[in-house]
């Protein structure tokens, strides 16, 4: 597969999921821009090849997402963009307030919308775009105390539906990437969070986190990767308004 001559914009690329779909974009030809709140993991990945530019920008700021797109197409648009940048919060439902649920909106959902907002005008223009968000299988079916992430994926999900049947003859498709579990510092963080809160050990956190995937195991950012490359390139032009399950078969 090739991408030469494409321009992809990746947010939350600076580390992760984000930075391994940025390194595959690159190594398949395409010039790689990225987003993200942490400006030194994002220089890292530019001085380490896995992309050519970047722009610290928070996903949830509108007007700082056309901004940061603007610098780096240099009025040109996008031909490809990746909704990656997320974040979770645990907790039980009733000890998860509107709040929570905002900053799970605001982040999962809302950062998508400003991003597909920002590029689908110029790729509406030139008849050819990718819009990918990376979901996850909380869009899909529930898990218990993660109510507040669990609707905002859903919704990141029932987005990319709808928005493929708007733009279904443009020469532009939608589509979300829903990884279970995956081998990410977000993942690494949450383990840590319930060894802390339940006093079993990391290893013994783990084996429940993974229970339901039949293969047993988390998911490699580089396989979510592989799932993206393939959105992007022209074998999956009538492929649109779907969940791609990197989930080893979970359901």
């Amino acid at each position: 597969m090739t991408l030469r001559e494409r321009h992809a914009l990746v947010t939350g690329g600076g580390r992760g999921i984000g930075r391994a779909i940025a390194a595959a974009l690159t190594q398949a030809g395409a010039r790689v821009s990225i987003l993200g709140r942490d400006e030194t993991s994002l220089r890292d990945a530019v001085a380490a090849g896995v992309a050519a530019d970047f722009a610290p920008c928070d996903v949830r700021d509108e007007s700082a997402v056309s901004s940061a797109l603007d610098h780096l197409s240099g009025g040109h648009g996008f031909d490809i963009a990746i909704a990656n940048a997320g974040a979770v919060e645990t907790g039980p439902f009733m000890r998860s307030d509107s709040k929570r649920f905002r900053r799970m909106v605001e982040i999962n959902l809302i950062g998508t919308v400003n991003l597909f907002h920002a590029v689908l005008p110029a790729m509406l223009e030139q008849r050819r775009g990718r819009l990918i968000a990376i979901a996850s299988t909380a869009g899909h079916r529930g898990y218990p105390y993660v109510s507040a992430y669990v609707a905002a994926k859903h919704a990141v999900v029932g987005l990319v539906k709808s928005l493929a049947l708007e733009t279904a003859r443009s020469g532009v498709t939608v589509n979300a990437v829903c990884p279970g579990y995956a081998d990410t510092d977000m993942v690494a963080s949450g383990l840590d969070t319930i060894a802390a809160k339940t006093g079993k050990s990391r290893e013994q956190a783990l084996a429940e986190m993974v229970r339901d995937n039949p293969q047993g195991r988390l998911i490699a950012p580089e396989e979510v990767a592989a799932a993206v490359l393939y959105l992007c390139g022209s074998g999956s032009d009538a492929v649109t308004g779907q969940s791609l399950m990197i989930n080893g078969g979970e359901f």
